[in-house]
């Protein structure tokens, strides 16, 4: 049986607009204008999926004026690129994205400040140059969840998913907003890749590109001053230009709408009720800009969700705390100077007192709380921390020793921590130049002895990250420093008496019988990573501590 379906297109300021589609034999059907900036029509139409889209006079300036120009629809959630058109189904006479019956949504899940976070690309995170089968897809990752459920992975980070032009790319240049990445799979398998996660108490945050569009865009072919910047396309960093930036000062007083406000703040409530996820990653928020809209759209996102924990993370790049709670429009900011510090002193290149207590304490830098930094040792727009150390002439053991170090900065240091995928077992392989070439995890590097061990010494550490309170605490304390022996010694602790203390030694020497006074007081004192029993006097510690490692006291 039949129903009435209505297609609309918001196009405030063109004259005229029809659509056409495989329901029609691809023949036109005008479409009416309406006063609040919509051209409308319906039709009766079966159930089934059909193909669509608009054909628009257009008002973008690169085309001549009022010229017929087709378009795909700029909500519509499945898009066949080859073809240009969008898709629609329709199930017991309505609208749907898809049939996927959500299995999971009643499973706890964790805290923000319990998070150890995991960056995936959904292309490269599968399959590899030994595996013949090609992977790479949304399904494929759903068969690696237990693997990071047993590493510890409590949220996953999902590079771009929105579709994009071609079948591979990093995602950073959306096309269509509502659309899934079609090379990934259907929205269904997407669907299913969440509720799987979900399944496993793992969250999931999905990257927010709203600075910026492809060039083919729908928006930018129906009228491009409308939705973005007439003159400030090229911003001053011309390195930085990623594609048309949305304009979110232009005000459409007759309609009392701000379009690009509008556009993106229906993505994101879009995603957040069709997909369940649990956070947005905002990309570009330097060059975005716009705090009053990112507070705004924040609050959508958070609204939007049902009892359920939400972060919206910044990624401003050099960070900032202002872009934070409560001065800033976000919960966090991705911690570049985290990364950009503790790098060199994992490589032995320096060792500055004040640069490393500012990013493993980021209140020194202006942050409130724990959850408002997100600390990493390496992302997918970094160098991995083995080509960092390959490039200093560190490699075989020695690498694998300072790459443990690096990981008990990074899970004790007050923040959130988070994994670029493979990095929790040595993988090495250069950051992509070009981000339309396949980068594969390699896989088969668990199988050495020494990957495997690294793997083990970061499962190890994430438990301690989320089952001891300390770690997820706003406390932290620098009790020891000594410049001469690059040592750095500091405490962690919560209210309700949960003890951390990590001694880190950055030099290349044996330091033996070293004296730390002024050690932290405990009923009983452990060497977490030893599993043994620590006597600590009246006078401190006496302990031996191996070049570039690190120890872990627990009460």
């Amino acid at each position: 049986m039949a129903s009435v379906i209505e297609f609309s297109l918001f196009a405030p300021r063109n004259k005229k607009a029809a659509l056409i589609g495989s329901f029609s034999d691809w023949q036109e059907t005008p479409m009416q204008k309406t006063e609040n900036g919509y051209f409308c029509t319906q039709l009766k139409l079966e159930d089934g999926i059909y193909q669509y889209k608009f054909r628009v006079q257009t008002q973008s300036p690169n085309f001549s004026p009022d010229e017929w120009v087709d378009v795909i629809d700029p909500y519509a959630t499945d898009v066949d690129e080859q073809q240009k058109v969008g898709l629609v189904r329709i199930k017991n006479g309505k609208r749907i994205v898809d049939s996927y019956s959500w299995q999971y949504d009643d499973i706890p899940l964790p805290e923000n400040d319990e998070l150890v976070i995991y960056e995936m690309h959904v292309a490269d995170f599968t399959g590899g140059e030994v595996d013949r089968e090609k992977r790479g897809q949304y399904l494929d990752a759903i068969e690696k969840l237990d693997y990071l459920q047993e590493l510890g992975i409590n949220a996953v980070e999902l590079m771009p998913v929105n579709e994009y032009p071609g079948d591979y790319s990093w995602g950073y240049k959306v096309r269509h907003f509502f659309a899934t990445e079609s090379s990934y799979g259907s929205t269904e398998d997407l669907k299913r890749l969440i509720d799987q996660c979900h399944r496993r108490g793992i969250r999931v945050f999905m990257d927010g590109i709203y600075n910026h569009t492809d060039e083919e865009c729908p928006l930018m072919l129906i009228d491009r001053n409308y939705w973005y910047y007439e003159h400030m396309h090229y911003p001053e960093d011309p390195a930085n230009y990623w594609g048309p930036e949305f304009n979110y000062d232009n005000y459409d007083e007759k309609l009392d709408v701000k379009p690009a406000w509008k556009y993106v703040g229906d993505v994101v409530r879009f995603w957040v009720q069709e997909y369940h996820i649990d956070g947005i990653r905002f990309d570009a928020v330097r060059q975005l800009a716009n705090f009053e809209f990112l507070h705004w759209l924040a609050s959508q996102a958070k609204k939007n969700t049902v009892a359920k924990p939400f972060y919206n993370i910044a990624e401003h790049i050099p960070d900032t705390s202002n872009v934070t709670t409560p001065e800033g429009p976000l919960d966090a900011c991705w911690h570049e100077s985290f990364h950009y510090f503790v790098i060199p002193h994992i490589c032995g290149e320096k060792f500055e007192l004040d640069h490393l207590k500012q990013v493993l304490d980021p209140r020194q830098q202006g942050y409130k709380t724990a959850t408002n930094v997100i600390n990493y040792l390496a992302t997918h727009d970094r160098e991995r921390l083995f080509r960092e150390l390959g490039n200093q002439g560190i490699f075989d053991e020695a690498a694998f020793t300072r790459a443990k170090l690096a990981a008990v900065l990074l899970m004790t240091a007050m923040g959130i921590p988070m994994l670029w995928m493979g990095e929790e077992f040595g993988e090495h392989k250069r950051k992509s130049e070009n981000v339309t070439q396949p980068k594969k995890i390699a896989w088969p590097l668990l199988e050495k002895p020494e990957n495997q061990d690294l793997f083990e010494y970061y499962k190890k550490l994430i438990v301690l990250r989320k089952h001891n309170p300390a770690l997820q605490s706003d406390n932290i304390e620098f009790f020891h420093e000594d410049a001469q022996a690059r040592l750095l010694a500091y405490f962690r602790w919560d209210n309700q008496g949960s003890q951390v203390v990590v001694v880190v030694n950055f030099s290349d020497h044996n330091l033996t019988g070293y004296h730390i006074p002024n050690f932290p007081s405990a009923e009983h004192w452990q060497d977490w990573l030893a599993n043994t029993q620590v006597e600590v006097g009246k006078d401190g510690l006496v302990a031996n501590f191996q070049p570039y490692t690190a120890k872990i006291f627990v009460s």
